[in-house]
């Protein structure tokens, strides 16, 4: 099995990651762990994978649902607290639709789990209006947000600072 491109060193962390922005009939689907904020969905880049097949992979895990990817959105450089060490994450985001728009509920909550190491964490999938993320609802990364709401027709380039 290949490894998660997530590097755990002493005094830092670094991830290499993948989201995907899914928005169906004025709603996004976002993920919540219970103790956290929304965040979009995806996950890490395992070795010699590409970014867009990790998509693929990661909502068919965690959500059953085979999507297709459309296009490159951003790219941020995110600096956050990961425990007690800082983490610098690289992720790309991207455009995505569903294969099968009858596989997964298209409005409310739904109940899934991602694994990280030997860690299983459960998530719930939710679909948001987006008049509420123009309400100020948190959302991880902020920076996306008002992105996201113009359509995100170019690629957007954001660092967000954390720590």
């Amino acid at each position: 099995m290949e490894k998660d491109i997530l590097f755990k060193q002493e005094a830092y962390i670094f991830s290499y990651r993948t989201g995907g922005i899914l928005l169906h009939d004025g709603k996004i689907l976002l993920q919540k762990p219970w103790n956290d904020d929304y965040a979009i969905i995806g996950g890490h880049v395992m070795a010699m994978e590409a970014t867009e097949q990790t998509l693929k992979r990661e909502f068919e895990e965690e959500i059953g649902a085979k999507i297709e990817v459309d296009s490159l959105m951003a790219v941020g450089e995110i600096f956050f607290p990961w425990g007690d060490r800082p983490c610098h994450q690289i992720c790309l985001y991207y455009k995505i639709h569903l294969c099968d728009p009858a596989a997964i509920p298209l409005s409310g909550i739904f109940h899934g789990y991602d694994e990280l190491g030997n860690e299983r964490i459960d998530l719930d999938f939710c679909w948001v209006p987006l008049e509420k993320l123009r309400n100020g609802v948190k959302v991880y990364p902020q920076e996306l947000i008002g992105h996201i709401l113009s359509g995100g027709d170019k690629v957007l380039h954001f660092v967000s600072r954390q720590i």
